[in-house]
């Protein structure tokens, strides 16, 4: 294999992930196709670590073969974080809906587990202290297993301090134990505070503890209160007259019913439902607090606000809390016969199903793709401290609480509803071409605002990837930018290095037009602009000989002329080549346009332009000596892949380029480039500074 070393997209706002692999211990990535691996005898690391690799392994086996393969790429992925046999779409259904967490080892699992492994020693007679250390045990092994690292560790920490603090016949405070579970992880391991997931398991819980909780107890904890001892006709005198009035009432009912169903069934069945109806009613206050706690953040790391996460946390939620016990119970029963493990495997599958049809029906909604810019530093500000405010509110009086709690609905609905100012840079052309490594995005922001995205670059050659290059590489240079939607965007042509990631930036950019060119027989092309039309984008079709002002910029279309010959494929000479024009500053965006094209329009549009989009990223077939002699650029733009397979650029186009005077930029050394042209001059910024 040729090793290489892993690099980031040199974009402000880009995913780093040479820092995600650096923390996994991983120095450099290869490829090789599977049939060519030979597993070596012996290991690297520690025996603990061989030991918990091969435990890891069993695990997923086993569920491998107690379930189909979709479903037990699920299940690998909630119980025991293995989530390498998920596929994107699917990851994306759980996070539109609000339910990414249920795909993640997290503290919901560790609780469930914490829960069902107390629960049960405890109905086996077995004492309290032993009940409690079994417990923690459980949950240290599961955390080891699991190979998730810090959060499950830190959900394993707080539920250890909890269940300790009830040998001690201490007051259990969520705070506390959140408090101290924070506090050792900090010890160990200081970074951890700046990490997103850290801060968002600390936020979520201390929401919980702080809001949650102080209102559970001044609601349905009272009238829970109303069915202890329900047996007891003396308990109503020592209640609040409210809650003696609501047990009274349920007792009326429950003796009314008793005509039909006897007296005890009545009364068991009328509490039972009682019982459902309350925690339904919490669960559902706790998961609202919880939505709108975490609105921040959501905008800030996904860019994400969660409109449906409410109801479909409501129902995945409780599905979760039936599957994992289910689920744990029939790999363990697996493992002896796999005949008797088939009955929880069922049951595990139909909780599973209900929660797929759950995040598959509420995150299909188009009210759930709902994608929000990097909030402004005032709104940051605006929203912490709300935040702050309703938490100091949940335990006062009543309209405090409920001053609290609509200050924390109103932030929500602006980080959603409201864009942000975006940050440009007004009486300017703004030209940036984006890295996306081996491929083209270009954006535009006109003197007055208006802003069009060229392209959004995607995989060479239309080779499948899990990488979506419009969401996770265009899409964050864009919010980070606080750009929350576009006026157009453009496709130069239907390769798929140009309009691989264009998919995603219709959806999460909502533009009021798309620009087209020529449209040969292609499927990409094809479902490209049907997606525009299912969303309600105009597409609009550009010929040589357009011309139109745009945001105080004039746009000509000097290719291709509406006469063209269509082949059978899409083609670099397909290139929509346009000439945008500021004062006596202009630029020339070539796509991949190639000699044909190039000399065509030295001949019959020799218009000067001070900044190339080099066509073709840097291919010999391109940037011709006499479209330099008709353009005479004096900086030019690369877009290319940083050590690319194909040597691009190439040596006699920085040949030429360097004879002819270009100031030349790449974005494979560079990253991203902004050009500014203020009507009179260009100024050339790097985004990401050497």
């Amino acid at each position: 294999m040729k090793l290489r070393i892993p690099r980031n997209f040199r974009n402000p706002g880009a995913f780093d992930y040479e820092g995600y692999l650096a923390e996994n211990g991983i120095a450099a990535l290869a490829s090789a196709k599977a049939e060519d691996l030979e597993v070596l005898p012996g290991f690297a690391g520690t025996r603990v670590e061989l030991l918990r690799d091969r435990i890891h392994s069993s695990i997923v086996a086993k569920v491998r073969t107690l379930w189909p393969p979709q479903q037990a790429a699920l299940l690998n992925a909630m119980l025991i974080g293995e989530d390498a046999f998920l596929d994107r779409d699917t990851r994306v259904d759980f996070q539109r809906s609000g339910t990414y967490h249920i795909l993640v080892v997290s503290g919901m699992n560790v609780t469930i587990l914490a829960f069902v492994v107390f629960w049960s020693l405890r109905r086996l007679g077995i004492s309290e202290l032993v009940a409690t250390l079994l417990t923690i045990s459980s949950c240290v092994a599961y955390a080891f297993v699991t190979q998730v690292g810090a959060p499950v560790w830190r959900a394993t920490l707080m539920c250890a301090i909890y269940l300790a603090t009830r040998l001690l016949y201490r007051e259990r405070a969520m705070i506390n134990a959140l408090g101290a579970a924070a506090l050792g992880v900090l010890i160990f391991d200081p970074r951890q505070l700046f990490m997103a997931s850290f801060q968002m398991t600390f936020l979520c819980v201390l929401v919980v503890a702080a809001i949650g909780v102080p209102l559970v107890d001044r609601s349905s904890q009272h009238y829970r209160q109303a069915l202890a001892h329900w047996d007891s006709e003396d308990n109503g005198v020592r209640l609040l007259p409210r809650v003696a009035q609501f047990r009274l009432d349920l007792r009326l009912i429950a003796e009314r019913m008793g005509r039909f169903l006897g007296q005890a069934f009545s009364l068991r069945l009328v509490r039972a439902i009682t019982i459902a109806c309350l925690a339904a009613f919490e669960l559902l206050l706790v998961s609202a607090v919880m939505q709108l706690g975490l609105a921040l953040p959501m905008a800030y790391y996904f860019h994400r606000a969660t409109t449906i996460g409410m109801p479909a946390n409501v129902a995945v939620v409780p599905l979760t809390q039936l599957l994992m016990p289910t689920a744990i119970f029939a790999v363990c029963i697996g493992y002896f016969s796999v005949t008797l493990a088939k009955v929880p495997a069922l049951l595990t599958s139909l909780a599973l199903q209900a929660i797929t049809g759950t995040v598959h029906g509420l995150g299909g909604l188009r009210l759930a793709d709902l994608r929000v810019a990097t909030p402004s530093p005032l709104a940051i500000a605006a929203a912490s401290a709300v935040l702050v405010f309703a938490m100091l509110c949940a335990r006062k009086h009543r309209l405090l609480i409920f001053a609290g709690i609509s200050a924390m609905i109103c932030t929500s609905l602006a980080l959603a509803f409201i864009a942000p100012k975006a940050l440009t840079h007004p009486g300017m052309l703004e030209v940036t071409s984006i890295d996306v490594g081996e491929g083209d995005s270009i954006l535009l922001v006109m003197p007055q605002g208006r802003s069009v995205l060229i392209d959004a670059g995607g995989p060479v050659g239309g080779t499948s990837s899990q990488l979506d290059f419009g969401e996770d590489v265009v899409a964050p240079y864009l919010w980070t930018r606080r750009i929350s939607r576009l006026d157009a965007v453009a496709i130069s042509h239907g390769h798929s290095d140009h309009i691989g990631g264009m998919p995603a930036i219709l959806k999460d950019f909502h533009p009021k037009e798309l620009w087209i060119g020529l449209v040969p027989a292609s499927r990409a092309l094809q479902s490209l602009i049907a997606e525009a039309h299912t969303l309600g984008i105009k597409v609009v079709r550009h010929w040589e000989g357009d011309e139109f002002y745009l945001g105080g910029a004039k746009v000509d279309v000097l290719f291709p002329p509406a006469n063209w010959p269509v082949g059978m494929e899409p083609k670099n000479n397909d290139s929509m080549v346009l000439h945008v024009s500021y004062g006596t500053t202009s630029v020339l965006l070539e796509g991949d346009a190639e000699k044909a094209v190039e000399r065509r329009i030295a001949s019959l549009h020799p218009e000067h332009a001070d900044l190339l989009k080099v066509g073709h990223h840097g291919s010999a077939t391109s940037t011709t000596p006499e479209i330099l002699e008709a353009v005479h650029p004096v900086y030019a733009i690369i877009s290319v892949g940083y050590q690319n397979s194909f040597g691009l650029p190439k040596a006699s186009v920085l040949d030429r380029l360097e004879a002819s005077g270009v100031h030349v930029y790449r974005t494979d050394l560079d990253g991203a480039v902004t050009f500014y042209l203020d009507g009179r001059g260009v100024t050339p910024k790097l985004a990401t500074p050497q």
